[in-house]
């Protein structure tokens, strides 16, 4: 497995502000002009802030009561981070889509409204094909923030001593939004105790955090194969989506040719990024209203279901290469505390991406509803569990605590950006915290097989 070492030398990032951060519960702060009323449905590019709105009041609040041990005996030993990239530029391909539909609008369209004028006569396209999809200061911020706040959860975990003696680990994976957002994390800490005479390593591993990249068989059948999306397709194709375009023409007075599923799409993402990166309420979000905005959650979650989640087997089975990693670390932090000794691993933060997060919370049976997603049930899809919007924002985290309670007894308590979830079948515990041996016994088929190289293999069909 390669890896490469690489030195926290990110200089020019922002000082974090005041530590205060206080202790409370999740609240609904009342509502904000400056966050677009469909801010809760932009799905992968959503902000962490919608997912836990009281961050929006203090970035560094924590809610320490979720975080109860599962009793007075126990202590967390072990912590796994398995972390989204922050907030990022759009891609290339986006921002070609959205200079088509800006030019539509600025030269097309008709009307007097004051948001359609302040597009056309003060809005520029400012995003360039060369930002493509690099982490932005928001994104800085977005990790920054997290260190801190995972700090105050775990604080005999990530803590200054712990760093100091290298038992915290950084893994990442090699594209740039990755490696600047755990640098990111990194100065949160260093920051917060003031570390200014010692460097701390990071681990470039692609193998681990874009496995999808190197699973053949996912590759081959799902990510290069047009018809693994046909449900898709036919969504895109479809009246919901239709009626989405053509209230988006009839808006800027255009044609219905004008307006294609494509441009529908750019411009909620021109709402959705102008909102990340800027926090500003952007005239393109009046492009929308919440019907518009569930429909084009729907189209990607759509396109996640099928592409990365439980639409195909090999989709969470790629990332059987990320979840033996995980529970060989539980296993040996497990182990170490047993046996009376200091846990050599005390926590281990790896950066990746949705695509990283999505099919291992997949593999592990998380959001799965009783009906897949199709591109003709979304009127019966209004209550599901799959939303991207509440899965993926930037900076998601998936947090595998482990706690040692004497006695041999150890449990896990897994956490879905920063709140407890539960392993599904095992919800009817006496406790709120399994034990670690019924997880394990939860995965016992996947941890006895799912083998990377066996699932990702292409079988080639008789001669």
């Amino acid at each position: 497995m390669p890896i490469a070492l690489g030195k926290f030398t990110f200089l020019h990032l922002t000082v974090l502000a005041g530590f205060c951060g206080c202790f409370h519960n999740d609240a609904n702060p009342a509502v904000d002009p400056n966050i677009p009323a469909i801010a809760k449905y932009f799905t992968t590019k959503g902000r962490y802030e919608e997912v836990n709105p009281y961050l929006v009041e203090d970035i560094l609040a924590v809610n320490a009561s979720i975080l109860q041990p599962p009793s007075e005996q126990c202590r967390q030993v072990h912590l796994t981070a398995i972390v989204r990239h922050g907030t990022r530029y759009p891609t290339s391909k986006n921002i070609r889509k959205m200079r088509q539909l800006y030019e539509v609008v600025r030269r097309n369209a008709s009307g007097e409204e004051s948001w359609l004028r302040e597009i056309q006569t003060q809005w520029t396209m400012w995003y360039t094909e060369d930002m493509d999809g690099r982490l932005v200061q928001k994104g800085v911020s977005d990790h920054k923030h997290l260190a801190v706040r995972l700090s105050k959860l775990f604080p005999s975990l990530l803590s200054e001593e712990k760093l100091r003696g290298g038992f915290i680990k950084f893994i990442t994976s090699s594209k740039h939004r990755c490696v600047n957002s755990t640098l990111s994390f990194m100065a949160g800490l260093t920051e917060l105790w003031a570390i200014k005479d010692k460097e701390f390593d990071h681990a470039v591993n692609d193998a681990l955090m874009r496995f999808f990249d190197q699973c053949t068989r996912f590759v081959q059948e799902v990510d290069k194969n047009p018809s693994a999306l046909s449900e898709v397709d036919k969504f895109k194709q479809g009246p919901e989506m239709r009626r989405v375009a053509e209230k988006i023409a009839d808006r800027l007075r255009v044609p219905y040719s004008d307006i294609t599923d494509d441009m529908a799409e750019a411009a909620f993402y021109l709402c959705a990024y102008e909102f990340a990166i800027k926090t500003v309420n952007s005239p393109w979000c009046r492009l929308f209203d919440e019907v518009d905005a569930q429909v084009l959650e729907y189209a990607n979650d759509l396109k996640q279901f099928w592409k990365r989640a439980y639409g195909y087997d090999i989709n969470s089975k790629s990332s059987c290469i990320l979840f033996h990693d995980a529970f060989s670390r539980l296993d040996k932090a497990a182990n170490e505390s047993r046996s009376g000794k200091q846990v050599s691993e005390a926590v281990t933060v790896q950066v990746g991406h949705a695509e990283t997060l999505l099919p291992l919370l997949t593999l592990l049976g998380l959001f799965n509803d009783s009906d897949a997603l199709t591109s003709t049930n979304y009127a019966t899809q209004a209550q599901r569990l799959f939303r991207t919007s509440h899965m993926l924002p930037y900076a998601a985290n998936l947090l595998l605590v482990l706690y040692d309670c004497g006695g041999g007894e150890l449990r896990l308590q897994p956490l879905l950006n920063e709140k407890p979830v539960t392993f599904p079948g095992l919800t009817n515990q006496p406790a709120p915290v399994p034990l670690y041996e019924d997880v394990k016994e939860r995965y016992s088929e996947l941890l006895r097989g799912c083998d990377f190289e066996a699932e990702c293999q292409l079988f080639e069909g008789p001669a």
